[in-house]
Formats: C-alpha cells, sequence, structure tokens
C-alpha cells in the first residue's frame, strides 16, 4: 500500500491565514540559500576583523622606534 493511493486531488487545499494567524511562514529553498550566504558573509567580515584587530592591538616590540 503507497501513500500516493490515499491521494485526491480535489481535496489538496492550501491553507489561507488570516490576519490574526501568528505561525511563522514556511522558508523556500531560495530563502535558506540567502540566509546561508548573509551568515558566511557575516563569518568572512568577522574573521577578517578579528585580524585587524590583532594587528591593531599586536604588543610593540622592541625593535619599534621610540616617538
Amino acid at each position: 500500500m503507497k501513500i500516493v493511493e490515499f491521494y485526491e486531488p480535489r481535496e489538496d487545499r492550501e491553507t489561507l491565514r488570516s490576519e490574526k494567524d501568528t505561525r511563522k511562514s514556511k522558508l523556500t529553498l531560495k530563502e535558506l540559500n540567502k540566509l546561508r550566504k548573509v551568515r558566511e558573509i557575516a563569518r568572512a567580515e568577522e574573521i577578517e576583523h578579528n585580524k585587524f584587530v590583532k594587528v591593531m592591538y599586536k604588543a610593540p616590540t622592541d625593535d619599534a622606534p621610540a616617538l
């Protein structure tokens, strides 16, 4: 027995949402892909920022001339 045997296309209806409905909408693959890309970009920016901060706040060496 297969699930397809019980499927009736004429009984298939999309649920309509009212304005009072507070459930979250379903995410599409396109939206999920966009969110993944945004997270990857943010992660790359954070890595670059951390490298910059390490250089900026690195302890001075003895070889550097004093101003």
